[in-house]
């Protein structure tokens, strides 16, 4: 919802006038129930600030001056940012309440992917060799039964396996960012024919935080790409500074409304997970012209 700002700067002159003649909780409450309003419509602490001088260089040209003029203009304007205040930080907690979830999200997918891989692959294993184990005590025409039971098992393994990857890769774990998304790029382009690249340094570990949102982010992208885009290649690119480390995702698919893109297709999840760590995403989007995501995140202190 757009603010109508010239109609939000009459009522707050009108308000703060009020308050003016008869300062005191009455008249700054309602200047707080003005600003919520405002808030709530849309309006950003730039346009609040914007209008409360343009109030100002009014009111002095009108020569409404009083010995603490000044004075009930600061405080006015202290408590017309208030509600502004008070949504940053329910937001700013939200924003950490939510990085937590993600934390602990990320810890029980890693435990369940690592156990998945490990104990119920022992356990796939022994049942093998115990199928195989009745399969020679049988005679020859009747062991044939049991190829139905290991072509299961062996479509159990690979389903295991696929499961396993999505929850939590084990290159992530074992070799890095660069080796897992080489391992989901192959996936991708087996599973779709989508010609997926990476390049970028294999090197240096990055800190776990990071690696685990970057493969995340290009992850929610490389899917998007395939769902939605129509496109035929999708390229990774990633490059680590000494400050930050960078990441581009662009595709060549049709393109889409990058205002209209903002709610939808896992851009809130990439935004929190960004912000968590400090870090920045634009998205460039022409029809027919493929997007392109950027996203930066800070290294060191």
């Amino acid at each position: 919802m757009s603010v109508d700002r010239k109609q939000l700067a009459e009522h707050y002159r009108d308000t703060f006038r009020d308050y003016l003649r008869n300062p005191g909780e009455v008249t700054l409450n309602r200047g707080r129930e003005l600003a919520q309003r405002a808030l709530v419509d849309g309006c950003g602490v730039g346009v609040m600030s914007a209008i409360h001088h343009q109030v100002l260089r009014r009111l002095c040209a009108e020569r409404q001056t009083a010995d603490n003029w000044l004075q009930a203009a600061e405080d006015f304007f202290a408590a017309c940012l208030a509600p502004f205040e008070t949504s940053y930080r329910d937001a700013r907690e939200g924003a950490r309440a939510l990085h937590k979830l993600n934390e602990d999200l990320e810890a029980r997918l890693k435990r369940v992917a690592h156990a998945l891989h490990d104990e119920a692959s022992q356990l796939l294993a022994s049942v093998h060799i115990a199928v195989a184990e009745i399969a020679s005590e049988l005679p020859p025409p009747q062991r044939g039964r049991f190829d139905t039971i290991e072509s299961l098992l062996k479509q159990t393994e690979s389903q295991l396996r696929t499961l396993t990857q999505e929850l939590r890769p084990t290159e992530l774990d074992n070799l890095g960012l660069v080796p897992a998304l080489e391992f989901l790029a192959a996936k991708v382009t087996r599973r779709t024919g989508l010609r997926v690249y990476v390049a970028g340094d294999a090197g240096a570990r990055l800190p776990d935080k990071v690696e685990i949102a970057l493969y995340r982010i290009v992850q929610e992208a490389v899917n998007n790409a395939v769902k939605h885009a129509n496109a035929n290649s999708v390229r990774i690119e990633l490059k680590r500074l000494p400050s930050k480390v960078a990441c581009r995702v662009r595709d060549d698919g049709s393109g889409f409304d990058v205002r209209r893109w903002n709610h939808g297709l896992g851009l809130i999840g990439i935004r929190e997970r960004l912000n968590a760590l400090g870090g920045s995403l634009h998205v460039v989007s022409e029809s027919k012209r493929g997007t392109t995501l950027l996203t930066d995140i800070p290294l060191g202190g």
